[in-house]
């Protein structure tokens, strides 16, 4: 049973900072492609960060520089740094996995295993 818990989520002024939480099943820490997506309202969902296996990071253009994903085996947990933050990145953010080491891109509809989300408003 794959499991993914995401926390952090919150609101902060323009220019501040929020870290994600995304408590995962070992299993799937452990053998699965890892991912933070958002969604806006009256938006499609949209790939902010990938993570591999192996630690490899892949980012959205919008948020490179300023968001950082980032694994902690002794807790299976996914973290998403969010660092300089702005009104547009007000969204639902969800924390997605799937079989197998590496990430196949921001294509949502191939991860099978979604968080419940947690809300960012930045003002």
């Amino acid at each position: 049973h794959v499991q993914l818990v995401e926390s952090g989520g919150g609101s902060v002024q323009a220019g501040g900072s929020l870290r994600l939480s995304c408590a995962a099943s070992r299993y799937m820490y452990d053998n699965g492609c890892m991912g933070w997506f958002r969604q806006a309202p009256g938006k499609e969902r949209e790939g902010v960060a990938t993570i591999d296996t192996d630690g490899s990071t892949r980012y959205a253009d919008s948020v490179k520089g300023r968001f950082t994903a980032s694994k902690d085996s002794a807790k299976n947990t996914l973290y998403l740094q969010m660092r300089n933050l702005q009104p547009e990145d007000t969204a639902m953010y969800y924390c997605a996995a799937r079989p197998g080491p590496y990430c196949v891109g921001f294509e949502w509809g191939r991860y099978p295993y979604w968080g419940q989300g947690t809300q960012v408003t930045v003002s």
